[in-house]
């Protein structure tokens, strides 16, 4: 009898101990993972807000890429500060990125840039409109022009070769014939040029 009565006071005491103390934390065994259920609800609000700023800071570094479609503002100088082209105060130029729509070092210096990052680029004349060809200046006869009478110098004309279109500066008209220069009108210029990234889209 007092054999029987010890055992079940063991038996009590040994309950007690498994499950008197289990207030602070409640640990449940779920498929064999074990998920602590005691979790305080300000880590949840941190991994949030974690979170957040990790997103938020994606979408503030999204950097320019050839492909992008972007708009940029921009105002073009020669070396000695003379102003040729300018977006300020009007709609920014809008371009894809890489399509060649571009000179070549206008459109590389894009690359990599943020939304509203501003850069000055200084390009050589072969990252822009090329070397100056003397080749392209063309003595036409005057009588190619028909009766056109107003053939004055520094005009531009637009000629037809084929399926191509060259645009031409007139540089010099006499009874005979007519020198057109068919260059870039920057070609051989550096040009510098102050862009600020306005949006990609």
């Amino acid at each position: 009898m007092k054999t029987k009565s010890i055992a079940i006071i063991g038996i009590i005491a040994l309950m007690f101990m498994l499950f008197g103390c289990t207030n602070t934390q409640t640990t449940a065994n779920l498929g064999g993972i074990k998920m602590d259920t005691n979790i305080s609800d300000n880590s949840g609000i941190t991994n949030t807000d974690s979170n957040t700023k990790i997103t938020n800071n994606i979408n503030e570094t999204k950097k320019a890429k050839n492909g992008d479609n972007v708009k940029v503002d921009y105002t073009g100088k020669l070396t000695d500060g003379t102003v040729f082209d300018s977006s300020i105060g009007k709609t920014p130029l809008e371009f894809t990125v890489g399509a060649g729509q571009m000179i070549k070092g206008f459109d590389l210096a894009i690359v990599g840039m943020i939304v509203g990052e501003t850069k000055i680029i200084t390009l050589p004349p072969e990252q822009a409109y090329g070397a100056y060809d003397p080749n392209k200046v063309k003595i036409i006869d005057i009588n190619s022009f028909g009766k056109v009478s107003t053939i004055q110098t520094g005009t531009y004309v637009t000629m037809t070769d084929g399926m191509y279109q060259y645009r031409g500066k007139i540089m010099e008209v006499n009874d005979k014939n007519v020198t057109i220069d068919f260059n870039p009108e920057l070609a051989g210029k550096t040009l510098i040029f102050e862009v600020k990234l306005v949006a990609i889209e």
